[in-house]
């Protein structure tokens, strides 16, 4: 009976087998399409998700088992290997050292063109026609009679308007330009920048700890009193002895700000609210009036306090990081260049610095991929099979 078997499958049809095989792949791809929705299902989960990332969290930094197969004495010369490392960060620190010797030398020789800037946008000083002729570049060369054509729109304008000083909101125009500080503008921050004239930038004296001070520089207000107010970011430019190999250069510790003297009624970082409470026993209402932190920019000035152990909460964690990355932005790319950020050119140089190559590279595989799906004499078995020279021996 068996030997009758084994010869009608022997001399079953090559079409039906044909049928046989096209049916296994259409149940194994049936069974291919339901893992996939499935494994869909699955990661549209916040819960698995969740737990997934903890799980990944975890493996950050675990070793790979490498290191502790390889033989003891490779171990020993992988560890004289480590301390040259952590020499090289020692020297590492002490060259940041000297670059922030350098900034202090040349942020002398560029000071007397800040305040030169500043005197312009406050309208202390008239530059002369020599000093407001701007070469302009091929791409923005105009004819001769679309120069006389926007000299005599302009001369027009200015009979119009009333003659005005300096640049006016110079400053406030900057904060607006770039996302980062607009972000922290509240529309009450808005009058109050109008009278910002000027942000320096003063290092630390020579000898001293690392540190550098943002000077704020406003006219007279209605807002507050202070002329001046300040920011000093601590740094520390030396590896972690309990972990030397963290280092990459100086590092923000910590950040002091400054009291301003608000005029009564003017404090934007307060705000007052009511609330209605009802008595339990007597159910009378009575409102009271609470007064609570308010959004606004003039919060850059009273930063966390950093305790002496450096154990902050998350929140607090947060505000120092985005504050770090603000007073480091204002002092490295603000203040240097800030007529740029006020004409948007600086932030056209900002958006060119990333690169898009990768989005594109993705955009093209996702085409090639959709192209041939659409293939019909597209064959992903064949496809599937590597080179020989691609072949494991």
């Amino acid at each position: 009976m068996a030997d009758l078997d084994n010869k009608e499958q022997t001399e079953m049809d090559p079409a039906d087998m044909e049928d046989v095989e096209e049916v296994e792949e259409e149940e194994t791809g049936e069974d291919n399409s339901k893992a996939r929705q499935l494994t869909m299902q699955m990661m549209q989960n916040p819960q698995i998700l969740a737990a997934l990332q903890e799980r990944l969290d975890g493996l950050v930094g675990s070793p790979s088992g490498y290191m502790e197969s390889l033989p003891k004495v490779v171990k020993r010369r992988v560890n004289a290997l480590k301390n040259l490392q952590a020499k090289c960060a020692h020297i590492e620190a002490k060259f940041y050292e000297e670059v922030h010797e350098l900034e202090r030398k040349y942020a002398a020789l560029y000071q007397p063109l800040f305040d030169k800037r500043s005197e312009i946008v406050r309208a202390s000083y008239e530059p002369t026609d020599e000093e407001c002729e701007w070469k302009q570049d091929e791409e923005e060369e105009l004819t001769e009679e679309m120069k006389e054509k926007a000299k005599v729109e302009e001369e027009k304008k200015d009979e119009e308007k009333e003659d005005p000083k300096g640049i006016p909101e110079f400053w406030l125009t900057v904060f607006k330009n770039v996302d980062l500080l607009s972000e922290m503008l509240q529309e009450h921050d808005e009058p109050i920048l109008k009278h910002l004239q000027d942000i320096k930038v003063k290092f630390s004296d020579a000898g001293q700890p690392m540190s550098f001070t943002l000077e704020f520089h406003f006219e007279p207000n209605e807002f507050f009193t202070n002329t001046v107010l300040t920011k000093t970011y601590k740094m520390r430019s030396e590896p972690d002895e309990s972990d030397p190999f963290s280092f990459d250069g100086p590092e923000i510790m910590g950040c002091t700000g400054c009291t301003v003297d608000w005029s009564k009624g003017k404090n934007v970082t307060l705000k007052t609210i009511k609330k209605k409470q009802k008595h339990k026993g007597r159910g009378t209402v009575r409102t009271v009036t609470k007064t609570v932190p308010n959004d606004s920019f003039f919060n850059f000035f009273s930063p966390p306090e950093v305790p002496e152990n450096g154990d902050l909460d998350e929140d607090s964690e947060a505000v120092l990081a985005a504050d770090f990355e603000i007073g480091h932005f204002i002092r490295e790319r603000i203040v240097p260049r800030a007529v740029l950020y006020f004409t948007g050119e600086a932030i056209e140089d900002d958006d060119d610095d990333y690169d898009e190559e990768g989005e594109e590279a993705d955009d093209e595989e996702g085409e090639e991929e959709a192209d041939e799906e659409n293939d019909p004499d597209y064959e992903p078995k064949k496809d599937a099979n590597p080179p020989e020279e691609c072949k494991q021996q």
